[in-house]
């Protein structure tokens, strides 16, 4: 494996159903590439559906996917570069979104809402493809970016890093 210097890179968090059609699966990996491709680390949840697409398209295209599992090590998608058993259970979607620099939701169910919540309520940058569509108790809609593909969801990131 070759030597990465993690400290220069920025991490995107992907969040997303644990269970992916084929639709999402391929936005999942199709984002995992994008990532890759724009020197950053994938962090996920580390388990199936949209975090295992997302790892897959993040491997074939040289990248490096870190996965917070919420139990042990068991259930961990093959394409993950690095497992961490968090223990945490639900607790670790905090964890996801917070250590990420930015986060793409792709698909998803309540797990996805929580740390779609998580998400603005840290001030993350976040961009949804596919997601959840969010308005509070009294009518306001939070910002939720949505992009129309992978690239797109990367650019606006990219975008909100340069104005932080």
């Amino acid at each position: 494996m070759k030597e990465l210097n993690f400290r220069s890179k920025r991490i995107i968090s992907v969040i997303g159903a644990s269970e992916a059609d084929e639709e999402l699966w391929e936005i999942a990996e199709r984002t995992g590439r994008e990532i890759a491709r724009r020197n950053c680390i994938l962090l996920c949840g580390g388990r199936g559906g949209v975090m295992e697409g997302a790892c897959r398209g993040c491997r074939d295209e040289g990248g490096f996917s870190v996965g917070l599992l919420p139990g042990g090590r068991e259930g961990a998608n093959p394409y993950l570069d690095l497992v961490l058993a968090t223990h945490l259970g639900e607790v670790r979607n905090i964890a996801v979104v917070s250590a990420g620099d930015g986060v793409i939701s792709i698909g998803g169910g309540p797990g996805t809402l929580s740390e779609i919540a998580f998400a603005l309520k840290f001030n993350k940058p976040l961009v949804t493809l596919n997601s959840w569509n969010v308005i509070d108790g009294i009518g306001k809609r939070p910002e939720l970016n949505v992009a129309l593909d992978p690239a797109q969801a990367m650019d606006i990131l990219f975008q909100k890093f340069r104005k932080a």
